[in-house]
């Protein structure tokens, strides 16, 4: 029997097997969720299959890494065919990761921070087509003000609501799919 799955995801097996292992799963642990963090903001004018297929990057997403990065580590980055090479979501990705450490110290972790804007549980919508899931909502408007007051860069609404989903922060899964049952 084949598998139903939202209709998003049935260009190609890339797209299948990132929503049949990740996508709408609830992640709490502070590196899967910044690497999250990092790609959706890299995907913002982009194809998230441009995103996908160029995933390997930035030292694994390691955020103490990323955080000390040097010029020249970003002119290495630039000419790395393996990325995205947008100087600005890359100078973006180290002022992020260097936020990241903020919040972390605060909180105690990232989880807890951005978890907290959904009670520390995925929100379960259940959306019967694509139309029906929104781009925003007032929590992700709320939480991408707030990263932007915190320093954070490309974190818009619209990138913080498909990082919400992504991370199962918000489970908009069709009705139809098999992981919804």
């Amino acid at each position: 029997m084949e598998k139903i799955r939202c209709g998003w995801c049935e260009k190609d097996d890339l797209y299948r097997k990132y929503h049949d292992e990740e996508w709408g799963r609830p992640v709490y642990d502070d590196e899967t969720i910044f690497e999250f963090l990092i790609l959706e903001s890299f995907q913002a004018g982009l194809s998230w299959y441009t995103i996908l297929s160029k995933r390997e990057a930035f030292d694994e997403f390691d955020y103490k890494k990323i955080a000390d990065y040097s010029d020249e580590k970003v002119e290495e980055l630039m000419q790395n065919p393996g990325i995205v090479r947008n100087r600005l979501k890359v100078l973006a990705t180290i002022t992020n990761a260097q936020k990241f450490q903020e919040i972390q110290e605060e909180f105690g972790s990232f989880s807890k921070y951005i978890w907290g804007f959904v009670g520390g549980r995925p929100i379960k919508n259940n959306p019967k087509t694509l139309k029906d899931v929104p781009a925003t909502t007032e929590i992700s408007d709320i939480l991408s003000k707030d990263l932007k007051k915190r320093g954070f860069k490309f974190m818009g609404s619209t990138v913080v609501y498909t990082h919400m989903q992504a991370t199962g922060m918000v489970n908009d899964h069709l009705k139809s799919c098999f992981i919804k049952r």
